[in-house]
């Protein structure tokens, strides 16, 4: 779901399913038919929203963070993200120490605003390196 300024919310919904995002990347820029199940509203019935828990999903957290922060801190968040479920999906870290290092990148990260795509790449680039790092000293 994304709100606009104005107030109005535009929702993007669908089965969950990742065959959907895959053939929307393999497809791009036109939409592949029939790879995911389609939503039958009438059978869904309802559909309920709750306020996120940001004790039990501390990434959610990290992410609104770093939206208050500006600069790079989302560059940064992300790429620690990604470098750090490789590590749990190699089975070098537990899952819950993938938070564990998006915090550490967050708290050990200052970095301005990136004004280019060249420095939003160096950035990334750093973030990872330094994640790596991070975690090979666990």
């Amino acid at each position: 779901m994304v709100e606009y300024a104005d107030g109005c919310i535009l929702a993007q919904m669908g089965s969950p399913d990742m065959k959907t995002p895959i053939a929307y990347s393999l497809g791009w820029p036109n939409r592949l038919d029939g790879y995911a199940k389609r939503v039958n509203f009438a059978a869904l019935g309802s559909v309920t929203f709750e306020a996120p828990d940001i004790k039990r999903f501390p990434q959610l957290g990290y992410a609104y963070e770093a939206l208050r922060m500006g600069g790079a801190a989302s560059i940064v968040l992300n790429a620690a993200n990604e470098i750090a479920v490789e590590a749990f999906l190699d089975r070098k870290i537990k899952f819950l120490d993938i938070a564990r290092a998006c915090r550490t990148m967050m708290d050990s990260s200052v970095i301005d605003a990136p004004q280019s795509l060249q420095e939003v790449i160096a950035v990334d680039h750093l973030a990872r390196v330094k994640t790596r790092e991070v975690i090979a000293q666990w």
